[in-house]
């Protein structure tokens, strides 16, 4: 009688809960999903624990009878359409196939930059130290890549546990907002330099420039808490996969999430590209209205300049506004296609990672300079010798050819 009396009240609650405009049924961010709960047959309470990381409810508690407790369970599910997308062809191949060729391409380039920045270019202008901290979060960017190709090449299965899962997500986001925050402080003092050359020397300062770099990092770094200390994995029994950061539960999504992602937007993206649009059209102008003698250094100026801001717009503006678009939707009604769109343009985002260091350092005038010292130093002192071997060489051969000729002419005269 007892249980009879349980389900008819779980199944009025239900029946209650399914009339509410904002049940708790819904899970967004990323793709939407549902958990849908029953009454199983009745179990052993510690082998329900066991498998609650994976789709059992922490909150419900084991509704007791006389012989059996009864627990209710968590089955996330998903539309068919996002079921699709996590298990087809995008997802599973070409996206993790491109952070594939971008970790290959940028690993040896950021790390190739970073040791030049730390070993070769002296003295440490601020502009060479914002470089180096954006090679370095490049670099530490590319280097949790692993494990997201791993997971997309697994049909989005995550097999390193939850810690591991919030550790990456966190680490992930981090380093792509610590690098655009780093290119908005490389803008600005480009701005400087260029456009307040004298005025700036008392703030354009090494110690100046380190400061401002500590202080991105410690941003980067709290802005990102909230994912590595909340969990971001869940379990899909109907695909049998366990998601990384692709599904979350609406309790964290309704606590901070749904304000979480488009304040991190707005401060860490937006408003760098209103500073770095503002410094970059200010720097374009006075570089098209300068007098300089040298006419092609001035127009290469300009187009590293429209080259730089470009990359910046071009990598980072759509993943933002897709992600930003993401929860104005969701205030109204549930869209998978634009997580699905926030995933292939964060892929594409990522190649900023293989351009940042080909404009900011090998792509600058104070690197060719470098590598043409380096190889005057280096190799060109053996071209040398190998020239001058050659030469002596030539000169011995040519006077053997004119004593021999002489002899023959003289023997003609005879």
């Amino acid at each position: 009688m007892m249980r009879i009396v349980v389900l008819m009240g779980l199944l009025a609650l239900e029946a209650a809960a399914s009339v509410l405009p904002n049940n708790d049924s819904s899970y967004i961010r990323t793709f939407s999903a549902d958990f849908r709960p029953f009454n199983g047959e009745p179990f052993d309470y510690l082998d329900a624990q066991e498998g609650s990381g994976s789709g059992f409810d922490h909150s419900s508690k084991p509704k007791k009878d006389h012989h059996h407790p009864v627990v209710t369970i968590k089955h996330y599910h998903i539309s068919k359409e996002t079921s699709k997308f996590l298990t087809g062809y995008v997802v599973t191949t070409v996206i993790p196939t491109i952070y594939t060729l971008v970790f290959i391409i940028s690993v040896p380039l950021n790390l190739l930059a970073l040791v030049m920045f730390v070993c070769k270019v002296k003295p440490k202008k601020p502009a060479v130290i914002y470089m180096m901290n954006l090679a370095c979060a490049d670099l530490l960017f590319v280097l949790v890549l692993p494990f997201r190709i791993a997971y997309h090449f697994n049909g989005n299965n995550w097999i390193y546990g939850a810690g591991m899962c919030s550790l990456v997500t966190a680490a992930f986001y981090g380093n792509i907002y610590c690098s655009v925050l780093l290119m908005m402080c490389i803008s600005v003092d480009r701005f400087m330099a260029v456009v307040y050359p004298m005025d700036s020397l008392t703030w354009r300062s090494p110690q100046t420039a380190s400061v401002v770099c500590c202080a991105m990092w410690f941003l980067s770094i709290g802005g990102v808490m909230p994912l590595l200390v909340s969990n971001q994995t869940i379990h899909l029994p109907d695909l049998g996969i366990i998601t990384c950061h692709d599904v979350l539960d609406i309790h964290h999504l309704r606590e901070y999430y749904l304000y979480f992602f488009p304040i991190i937007s707005s401060l860490f993206f937006f408003i760098p590209l209103i500073f770095s649009t503002v410094c970059y059209v200010r720097i374009i102008q006075a570089l098209c209205v300068a007098n300089v003698e040298n006419r092609a250094k001035q127009t290469r100026a300009v187009f590293m300049g429209v080259t730089v801001f470009a990359v910046f717009v071009i990598c980072f503006t759509p993943t933002n506004i897709i992600l930003l678009s993401h929860y104005v939707q969701f205030a109204h009604k549930y869209n998978d296609t634009s997580y699905a769109a926030f995933l292939v343009s964060m892929c594409i985002g990522s190649v900023s990672c293989c351009l940042d260091p080909l404009i900011y350092y090998f792509g600058s005038s104070q690197c060719q300079k470098q590598v043409l010292t380096y190889l005057k130093c280096q190799g060109i002192p053996g071209i040398e010798r190998s020239i001058q071997l050659t030469s002596s060489t030539r000169s011995s051969k040519l006077e053997t050819l004119k004593s021999s000729m002489s002899n023959q002419y003289r023997k003609l005269m005879a």
